[in-house]
């Protein structure tokens, strides 16, 4: 099951003791965020400072002015309408939703008065978050890295990077509602490059392992790694069997070559959250999230680790190097 975690400053509850009764009487409440995230705290540190710190700009420091209920499902999509239920009758003033694009419709069923900002990889139009783009209507609006639109774009840069590759594999969940328009547009731009197309398919732990094993079997010279939840928050996995094979693996989010993974393109899962919580902190004051348009990506990343490529022997052109925004020595 997912856990959460109240976050309080700890200064500020030793000084509320020594408070007289009848002026702690007169405090008013502190209002409540809720945080609701598929993945955890290990994987997801990073963004909920990214989230603080959209947060505080807008006016709302955590422990002085509101206090946020964190709430993780640890992987566990199942349960996010049964932990979205949990914050809606804790009577939280406002919801970020993110990490969850498999369970987005199901949580924001659960989630029908209560204002929500969502973080997706999707099109809110597409997924049923929110009426239009501009006008979202109704109590939800959402921050979006558009990642699902770029995966054509992900293989074109990994042919450039590997032209002599003929056969590439795409890793996707079976279970994810964006995995076969994904697949298809991979598919398309597969076949406009003259490369052909290893699907894996992976729905857990061991799925994911197996995947690997047949990238191996399959004699695959190069992999695109979906952005869903599963590989997501087992990014150290991941990561791990991809150097393991001596798979070239190309992923959506800057985490991945950080943490040892070879390439990335796509937008700042860090930005996506910072926007969040300064959208989070806008409905805190007042404004409606029907009137606050879905924000999109506005620049996109390439990021390379020049170390992970050198331990697979790959010789990176130096016009692809001029194109990244960041190599990792």
């Amino acid at each position: 099951m997912g856990m959460r975690r109240r976050a309080f400053l700890g200064a500020l509850a030793g000084v509320a003791v020594t408070w007289p009764v009848a002026v702690r009487a007169q405090q008013p409440a502190m209002r409540a965020v809720g945080f609701l995230s598929g993945r955890s705290l290990a994987t997801d540190k990073h963004l909920v400072v990214a989230f603080g710190r959209g947060l505080s700009e807008a006016g709302y420091v955590e422990g002085r002015d509101v206090t946020i209920d964190y709430t993780w499902a640890e992987g566990q999509l199942d349960c996010l309408p049964a932990l979205a239920t949990g914050l809606v009758r804790r009577q939280v003033s406002v919801i970020f939703a993110g990490g969850m694009d498999v369970k987005l419709r199901a949580v924001k069923d659960v989630i029908s008065t209560i204002p929500v900002v969502f973080a997706t990889g999707g099109d809110p139009v597409e997924l049923g978050l929110v009426a239009s783009v501009n006008r979202p209507g109704g109590n939800a609006t959402a921050v979006t890295v558009a990642t699902a639109v770029l995966w054509s774009k992900r293989l074109e840069l990994l042919h450039h990077l590997l032209p002599s590759v003929t056969l590439v594999a795409l890793l996707v969940d079976p279970n994810n509602p964006t995995a076969e328009a994904i697949t298809k547009d991979v598919q398309t731009a597969a076949q406009k490059l003259g490369l052909q197309l290893y699907i894996a398919k992976a729905r857990s732990d061991r799925d994911t392992d197996d995947a690997f094993a047949a990238l191996a079997r399959e004699q695959v010279g190069a992999l695109l790694v979906t952005a869903d939840p599963l590989f997501i928050g087992r990014r150290p996995q991941v990561i791990g069997l991809a150097n393991r094979y001596a798979v070239p693996a190309f992923y959506d989010r800057r985490d991945f070559p950080a943490d040892g993974g070879l390439m990335s393109y796509g937008a700042s899962i860090v930005d996506q959250y910072y926007q969040s919580g300064r959208y989070v902190g806008r409905i805190l004051k007042g404004e409606r999230p029907a009137d606050l348009p879905v924000i999109q990506p506005t620049k996109f990343e390439l990021v390379i680790n020049a170390k992970t490529a050198k331990s697979l022997g790959i010789k990176i052109p130096d016009n692809l190097l001029a194109l990244a925004d960041e190599v990792i020595e």
